[in-house]
């Protein structure tokens, strides 16, 4: 890619032991220069993501607010556009969407939400997201589709700026082609479609399958790839100045090459200099310009968000 967009930085986190807990890491990670706050959306042991959120951002004054991701089988996409768009309104503008299809077999086994084929889910998300996004439109809409018949609805209130950014993130090729034809935001994934994370899940984390994945997203996305921001959350991250023994300790307990770790854009493990390094060859090689890292993350990594942040 010839033009880059600037960096920004967010964290994923879940849960807290109390609110206290809950508003100083959401105010920590604003002082630290994050630009975003996500959250998951499973039925363990976290934190509802809505109240969450809102609580989240009630709690600062810039830090913006999103799922990574909704599950679209969770709610139905009135209920949770509506959602959407009040957290809009009452934060002033910085809700972001992640919506993705639904993954995690867990979840559907133990709340006894049927668990369809990949095919489906992924035809009702479209759906959902279709919904959401008409439903945060000017004017009342109705649609009919295989899932979901909505007639003369107008969702209420209306986001601040219209529809707030879409981040979609994907593993497989249908998903990510969806993703580079209708998001705002791409998130590469590994690949969940067994629905569990396992042996396989690393196998999709490798630089060359991450390669595959950019690629399918470069040619569907066509001539709308200068408005994509690209997205990673790196899922394996460890700020030490012992970066290649870590690197190697930790590749050594999943079974990895060595060099697996320092190739990985799921990973990010070294001292700050070096992450520095390795974020700006992602962002050369594949686009990534917006890098999410764990909750417990937040104090270490912002050295390197301190470096890069908006450049």
């Amino acid at each position: 890619m010839t033009t880059h967009r600037p960096f920004r930085f967010g964290i994923q986190a879940s849960s807290a032991p109390d609110r206290a807990s809950w508003v100083s890491l959401a105010q920590r990670t604003e002082a630290a220069g994050y630009d975003v706050l996500t959250m998951p959306d499973h039925f363990g042991d976290q934190l509802a993501p809505v109240p969450a959120m809102m609580t989240a951002a009630n709690a600062t004054t810039a830090l913006r607010i999103c799922a990574l991701v909704f599950d679209n089988d969770y709610k139905h996409p009135v209920v949770l556009g509506k959602e959407l768009a009040t957290m809009d309104v009452l934060s002033e503008g910085r809700v972001e969407i992640g919506l993705g299809a639904g993954w995690m077999l867990s979840d559907y086994e133990q709340a006894g939400i049927p668990y369809d084929s990949p095919g489906v889910r992924i035809d009702r998300f479209l759906e959902g997201l279709h919904i959401i996004r008409q439903s945060m439109g000017a004017e009342p809409f109705s649609f009919e589709g295989k899932h979901y018949t909505i007639t003369g609805y107008n969702g209420l209130p209306k986001p601040v700026n219209g529809v707030p950014k879409v981040l979609i993130g994907g593993g497989g090729k249908r998903v990510l082609g969806i993703a580079a034809r209708e998001a705002d935001i791409v998130g590469i994934n590994p690949s969940m479609h067994t629905g569990v994370v396992g042996p396989e899940t690393f196998m999709h984390m490798s630089a060359e399958a991450v390669d595959e994945k950019i690629a399918i997203v470069r040619a569907a996305a066509g001539d709308r790839l200068g408005d994509i921001e690209m997205n990673i959350r790196s899922f394996l991250v460890n700020v030490t100045d012992d970066g290649q023994g870590a690197r190697d300790r930790l590749a050594s307990a999943l079974g990895m090459p060595a060099d697996f770790l320092s190739e990985s854009p799921f990973a990010l493990i070294g001292p700050p200099n070096e992450l520095v390094e390795r974020l700006l060859e992602r962002r050369e090689r594949w686009g990534f310009s917006y890098v999410i890292v764990g909750q417990e993350d937040v104090e270490k990594f912002a050295p390197v968000v301190a470096q890069l942040a908006g450049k």
